[in-house]
């Protein structure tokens, strides 16, 4: 089904006042125009030199003839209408021809390894630049417009479709590579990689077959606040012939573990986003969607399940930290309070156990609509999966142990899923051994006051 319920996201993420560079052919693209601080890295070289990083992963994969024919379509447009066209129809099959090569249908697409995820990414923000530097022969009123259907498309967000009867659904999204800066140039996020092993598979559960719907979330705190999140997962759980059973999202999280999270609190900690923007605050509401004003949403995921899936390359924990301010009269002032109790009546979050940047309310906020919408039977939560790094080699784009690490998580996220979504269990939660503090302080992107 096609989402129509998202704000056009992109007219609110901001642009830096100084020009980048797009890489495209002069009379149809001016270079001139500002493009996003994401738009920008696309130039960015390793330390040891060599081509433009993000522009070499596209070409390794294969997509970069992908992309110039969009380009070139995109110039060759006369009419608002078709470059309307133009570029729902990019999105859409960018989507489509990542999660084919991810998941093997592509085989002659690219030398890159299938998993690697970052290749949509870079191929997206190649495209999404083209369309911010376009000069077209007519004028122009609807770029933001253009720019947030291109989105969506590549996100997925226009491509989930349940199928009708008794099949199980599952839900799911990851997020596209984040803390690019410097050295972090070549980083890959292992739950986007998942997203795309995950993305229309059908998963045999002891409770039959269950279908996975897939999409990909930006690391950027505007698209969250402009209701990226309640479109997707919201707009699914609508559909009442076709609801999902099962919403998970999926980031990545501390090293050599998964974990499963109890509790998504309501407090963002304002660590930078993809566009070095920071946010500090409580988690606002998405206009358009019942939301309950509530602090904490626990996970409904079945976790005993998931802890009891057949065994995989890393430990799966169930983490039951939370953090609260010490004066609920004043959220942000002081050092926050971590336990792993539960939640007491009038506390304000300070920080889930999934920490407090966008990961966590990705969680939070699924569940908020999930629970506005009155579905307590849906099960719903959040899996971080262990942190993926880089290759050992700061000047190479890949190795083979790196491409290990990210297939052995994919795989697992695969075996955790298909547990997810075979339904339910009521055992209580087991006792929480390690620091709650330092379980929360170890997420990346979490910042805690004090």
């Amino acid at each position: 089904m096609r989402l129509t319920a998202l704000l056009p996201l992109l007219a609110a993420v901001p642009l830096i006042a100084f020009p980048g560079v797009a890489t495209a052919a002069p009379g149809c693209f001016d270079p001139a125009a500002p493009l996003t601080v994401e738009e920008q890295r696309l130039t960015a070289s390793l330390p040891a030199g060599g081509p433009a990083v993000g522009p070499e992963l596209v070409r390794l994969a294969g997509l970069d003839p992908l992309v110039a024919e969009v380009k070139h379509d995109l110039c060759a447009a006369r009419t608002p209408r078709r470059a309307v066209r133009v570029v729902t129809q990019a999105g859409d099959r960018l989507w489509r021809t990542a999660v084919d090569r991810a998941q093997g249908r592509r085989p002659g697409l690219g030398t890159l390894d299938r998993f690697d995820d970052r290749p949509l990414y870079w191929a997206r923000l190649q495209l999404s630049s083209a369309i911010r530097q376009w000069t077209p022969s007519f004028p122009l009123a609807g770029r933001a417009s253009l720019l947030t259907a291109f989105d969506r498309g590549s996100r997925g967000l226009d491509d989930v479709e349940f199928p009708l009867g008794k099949t199980r659904r599952l839900m799911v999204s990851g997020f596209d590579p984040f803390q690019l800066d410097g050295p972090g140039l070549t980083i890959s996020n292992p739950a986007g990689a998942s997203a795309l092993q995950l993305d229309g598979r059908v998963l045999d559960t002891p409770s039959g077959r269950a279908v996975v719907q897939a999409v990909s979330f930006p690391v950027v705190w505007g698209y969250f606040d402009q209701g990226i999140v309640e479109s997707a997962y919201g707009s699914a759980l609508r559909d009442r012939a076709r609801r999902p059973d099962v919403l998970m999202t999926i980031s990545q999280g501390r090293p050599g573990r998964f974990d499963i999270e109890r509790w998504a609190g309501a407090w963002r900690g304002g660590f930078p986003d993809n566009n070095n923007v920071s946010v500090t605050g409580g988690v606002p509401p998405a206009a358009g969607w019942p939301q309950p004003d509530v602090q904490f949403i626990e996970t409904t995921l079945p976790y005993q399940r998931m802890l009891a899936a057949p065994a995989g390359a890393y430990p799966v924990n169930f983490n039951q930290a939370f953090c609260v301010w010490p004066d609920s009269s004043h959220p942000g002032v002081g050092t926050p309070v971590c336990r792993s109790d539960a939640p007491a009546p009038g506390e304000i979050a300070a920080s889930g156990g999934g920490g407090n940047y966008l990961s966590n309310e990705s969680m939070f906020r699924s569940n908020r609509v999930r629970v506005g919408l009155g579905l307590t039977s849906v099960a719903g939560g959040h899996l971080h999966t262990p942190v993926l790094g880089q290759p050992k080699d700061p000047a190479a784009l890949t190795d083979a142990d790196f491409e290990a690490r990210r297939q052995a998580i994919a795989a697992q996220v695969i075996t955790l899923a298909t547990a997810a979504a075979g339904g339910t269990d009521t055992a209580n939660p087991p006792q929480a051994t390690e620091s709650p503090r330092a379980a929360v302080e170890s997420l990346p992107g979490t910042v805690l006051g004090g």
